[in-house]
Formats: structure tokens, sequence, C-alpha cells
């Protein structure tokens, strides 16, 4: 019933307490982890989980198979330490069996998988997600930019379209199609920035990494070149990560799978309207998304 439902709704069906439910949940989760024997996990993602207000996140690192997505470690903060107990809490043959850790650009992150997994540097893949979402920011402050230019001069074509750049262009809905063909075919810096995009998001596309290093290349000469600076900023983010960002080709890892968990995680804190206990927190994310043998001997 706890796995199944919120907390209250639990006690309200099953007439026991609060404290009662939660010491149910703190006994599985304590004999799920007791019983989890130290297996190769190959494929890894590590993602941070705000939590509260202001700069408060959880950790979280996550076992990707085909089967399910589970989550193996929650620690404090976002720092390298954060990281290294992870590493720390495995045994040589497991981390010699990790042959891909998905992540975002975090350097900290980074440095403590370079740190404890031998020959990380051709495991570590950063997540396509985050870098096209950097793509589309980097489209809107250039839209920002020229729009606020544009209506000084009496020129509202930019105005109401902040949502049409976002779109991929087989995404755009059909009712705006026309209208937004009317716009970025105009030669505004938006319009170009946008295409840069979209040649960005084809870049993922590459069937080989020879492939995806040809692409990388052209693409990052049409960047530079843009004047667009949001866009030369992304560019030379993605060039000076591009080792781990090749990485792709050969793994083809993604975030998906935990950012899956960050919303199934994001669920808890509505239900419980927010945790005030660090540690009862941790524990109903290892109880709902662990993966752990919960149930008692019969």
């Amino acid at each position: 019933m706890l796995l199944e439902c919120s907390i209250s709704g639990a006690c309200a069906i099953l007439a026991i307490s609060w404290e009662e439910a939660d010491g149910i949940k703190q006994r599985a989760v304590k004999r799920g982890l007791a019983r989890k024997q130290p297996a190769v996990m190959p494929r890894l993602c590590v993602d941070e989980k705000g939590v509260g207000n202001g700069q408060d996140y959880l950790t979280i690192v996550a076992q990707v198979q085909a089967e399910r997505t589970t989550v193996q470690y929650v620690g404090d903060g976002r720092e390298q330490g954060s990281l290294d107990a992870f590493w720390q809490s495995l045994l040589p043959a497991q981390l010699a069996g990790v042959e891909a850790v998905g992540m975002d650009m975090w350097e900290p992150f980074v440095q403590s998988t370079l740190a404890h997994v031998p020959g990380a540097a051709s495991k570590i893949v950063h997540d396509p997600f985050h870098l096209v979402k950097a793509m589309n920011e980097a489209v809107n402050e250039v839209r920002k930019s020229e729009h606020r230019r544009l209506q000084a001069q009496g020129d509202d074509t930019l105005k109401n379209t902040r949502q049409l750049w976002l779109y991929g262009l087989e995404n755009v809905p059909a009712k705006r199609a026309q209208s937004f063909e009317e716009i970025w075919t105009i030669n505004l810096e938006t319009s170009r920035a946008w295409m840069l995009k979209e040649l960005f998001r084809s870049f993922w596309l590459c069937d080989t990494l020879k492939q995806a290093g040809t692409y990388f290349a052209k693409w990052y000469s049409w960047a530079i070149r843009s004047r667009l600076d949001p866009v030369k900023k992304v560019a030379r983010t993605c060039k000076s990560h591009l080792e781990h960002i090749l990485t792709f080709f050969v793994h083809r890892l993604t975030n998906g799978p935990i950012e899956g968990l960050n919303n199934g995680i994001q669920g808890l804190i509505k239900k419980a309207f927010g945790y005030r206990n660090r540690e009862r927190f941790k524990t109903d994310i290892f109880f709902h998304f662990g993966g752990l043998d919960l149930y008692p001997v019969q």
C-alpha cells in the first residue's frame, strides 16, 4: 500500500498511524540495503536534484538497465566529495566494470569520475539534452536582444514569438507554421541563431564517431563566425568538453532515464508537501526508486 499510495492515504486505508507507516518504510529500506549484493553496473547516470529553496542539492546515481532504472546512491550536496563517496563505496571489480557514465558538464562530477573510474575519459558521456537546452537558451538571448533593438525602431516582427524559436522545425504547430516560416526566412540574427540550433540538433543524429567529429568541426566553424555572442559561448563550451560529448556516439547513453527518476522524486516532494527531515527523504527515494527487495522473510 505504501508503494502505491501517499503515506497519509495508506494510513487511512490500513488504519495505522503515520509513525507506524514511517517505521514500516524505514525497516523495509534497511532490509533492502542490507540484502544488496555487490554487482557490476555497466551503465550509470549522475545528476543533482534540487531540494527545498536556494542552493540545496542531492547527488543521485542511477543504474540504467533495459528493464528499469534504479537509484543506487543518494548523497548530500553536489560537490566532488558528494560523488566521491559513491565511487569509494564500490569494489575494484565494480569500478572496472563501469562502461559509461552519463552526466551534464558539472565539473565536480567530471573530476570525481576521472579520479576513481579506470579509463573514465572515454566513459563520461555529456547529456545531449542539456547541450541542446543551452543552445535554446542562446537563441532566446539573441531574440531578446534583437527584439529590444527592433522595438526601439517601431518594428514588432519578433513580438510574441519566443515559444516558436524553441520548437524544432518538425514540431512547429501547423497553425503557426506559415507565419513562422515568413519570420525565420527573414535575415534576422534570431533566424541565424535558430538555424544553428537546428543544425546542432542534427549533430546528434550522426551515425558514427568519425562522422560526428567531422560534423561538429563544421558546425563549430559556422557558430564562431556567426557574430552571435550567446551562440559562440555555447560553441566554445562544447569544444572545451568535446572529448566527453563525442563519447555519446560510442555509448549512446543519455540522462533521460535519471531525468525520469527526478520527475518521480519531485512527485514524492509534492505528495509529502516537502521534507523537513533529509534522511527521511533519502529513505523515501530508496523505498520507491531503489529497486530493493523490501519485503520481510515469510
